[in-house]
């Protein structure tokens, strides 16, 4: 249970502190731009009785908050554009170093960050080979993903060269076994990463049709 609790928490953490990170700067920002919203309204003359089932102060409302969205989507960009240069990138990495030397805060942070960077810059050959693996005893196989080379350290310990495998679960393939192996019990494949997923998420019943030709 406290694997299982630890893995929901990865998963559940990186979006859990996005929605509240964005949920906090919208409340935030929202009395300033009801203001301004409300006068456009009343300027353009429109929506000044509501708009459909919603209410005049509704509609102002919700148009503050998409446009505090939007906003905060030009930030972003724009934050992203800046990054590149030189003196903004020196700026960054002072205050990552900071956020990695609080206590408590450093942990999160950096989970966070490494969670989120690999899902926004993947390995681009990282989960593109269907592998069988013998699992859970030889003369067995499951469908693996292959992830990469395992780490150096394991490799070493055990005076061979691996690989680490991904093997997901049935039905739900965001769980799973990160199994390192010799490239030689290893079965290679020609099936897409998806058809596999949905062999693997449908239990078997979406067995993935092989192309003939004509």
């Amino acid at each position: 249970m406290k694997k299982d609790f630890l893995t929901g928490l990865v998963i559940l953490l990186p979006i859990a502190i996005t929605v509240a990170v964005v949920g906090y700067l919208v409340n935030f920002f929202t009395a300033p731009f009801i203001e301004g919203v409300s006068a456009s309204l009343k300027q353009l003359n429109i929506f000044t009785h509501g708009f459909l089932f919603l209410s005049h102060d509704k509609v102002v409302d919700y148009l503050s908050k998409l446009l505090i969205l939007a906003c905060l989507f030009i930030f972003i960009v724009i934050l992203g554009f800046l990054a590149r240069w030189y003196f903004i990138r020196f700026v960054l990495d002072i205050w990552n170093k900071i956020l990695l030397k609080i206590p408590v805060v450093s942990t999160v942070y950096k989970m966070t960050q490494e969670i989120i960077h690999s899902f926004l810059i993947p390995d681009k050959t990282a989960f593109k080979q269907v592998v069988l693996v013998p699992f859970p005893r030889k003369g067995m196989y499951a469908l693996g993903l292959i992830a990469g080379k395992a780490p150096s350290l394991s490799t070493t310990a055990y005076g061979s060269s691996m690989i680490s495998v991904l093997l997901p679960t049935t039905p739900s393939p965001i769980s799973g076994f990160i199994l390192m192996m010799k490239q030689e019990e290893l079965i290679y494949i020609d099936m897409k990463p998806e058809d596999a997923i949905k062999y693997i998420v449908s239990c078997g019943v979406l067995a993935p049709v092989e192309k003939r030709l004509s």
